[in-house]
């Protein structure tokens, strides 16, 4: 059976995905799942850092569950599974809090999606990534093509895109797509993400609308939520409140 479980441990939360008989690979189950726990741990005030892990050491994900999809029409391909991925991805994406991708295995197609969703990446020695897509007829559909291209070179994407190369951790690390390699990749990402303890959260959060503002991740929300914040601490908008609420015309001073 699939499934993802979150797990929060104080200011720290896990999504992990279980689904090692087909080494992590989504089902559509796993990715409401996974839409869901987004929405509990943007609201839980208390949570600093999500990391994504996966059960078994033999792979982080695979990609998406072929049998979920190979007899699909084209429109429903198209419209409820890559589309509906999509919407999953951005949500991890644009989640609040900062993410870390614990990879102990390959990630590959989707799984390697999955992981360019979180704000870095952690690989064990032994992992490595993958879009294997072309080799059963398909593109990559997960953003692959897109966020993807914002951490990886042209050139290295194509290879692995076009050319079905594969790249190790230590490369990975050396084009800046892994923060570290490991022997221990959960430890690790535990320690980064226990440095969030002593640093604002409010200001972690902003940081982060501003470099996705920066690179295009949502912009136009990013650059919204921005502004609404800056507007929602004036005194003007205080004002304007309780005149709307008295029912009288706002006095605004510019505060």
């Amino acid at each position: 059976m699939s499934s993802v479980h979150l797990l929060i441990d104080g200011a720290i939360a896990e999504m992990r995905l279980d689904h090692p008989a087909k080494l992590n690979a989504l089902t559509p189950a796993m990715l409401d799942q996974i839409m869901a726990h987004c929405d509990t741990v943007e609201s839980n005030g208390d949570v600093v850092a999500v990391l994504v892990t996966a059960t078994g050491p033999k792979a982080f994900c695979t990609g998406a569950d072929i049998t979920a999809w190979a007899d699909l029409s084209p429109a429903d391909f198209a419209r409820h599974w890559v589309r509906a991925g999509h919407r999953v991805f951005d949500r991890l994406a644009r989640l609040s809090k900062p993410t870390i991708a614990v990879l102990e295995g390959p990630a590959y197609g989707g799984g390697l999606e999955l992981a360019a969703a979180c704000d870095i990446r952690v690989m064990g020695r032994g992992a490595k990534v993958a879009l294997p897509e072309t080799s059963v007829g398909i593109v990559p559909g997960w953003s692959g093509s897109q966020r993807l291209a914002r951490l990886l070179p042209e050139a290295v994407l194509k290879e692995m895109a076009l050319f079905g190369r594969v790249l190790t951790a230590d490369r990975c690390a050396t084009l800046g797509f892994a923060a570290e390699v490991s022997d221990d990749p959960c430890a690790t990402a535990l320690d980064i993400a226990d440095r969030l303890r002593a640093t604002s959260p409010r200001a972690t959060e902003v940081a982060k609308y501003m470099i996705h503002a920066a690179v295009g991740e949502d912009r136009s929300a990013m650059i919204e939520a921005l502004g609404s914040g800056m507007t929602a601490a004036s005194a003007d908008k205080a004002e304007g409140v309780a005149a709307f609420r008295a029912k009288r015309k706002p006095v605004f001073g510019g505060q």
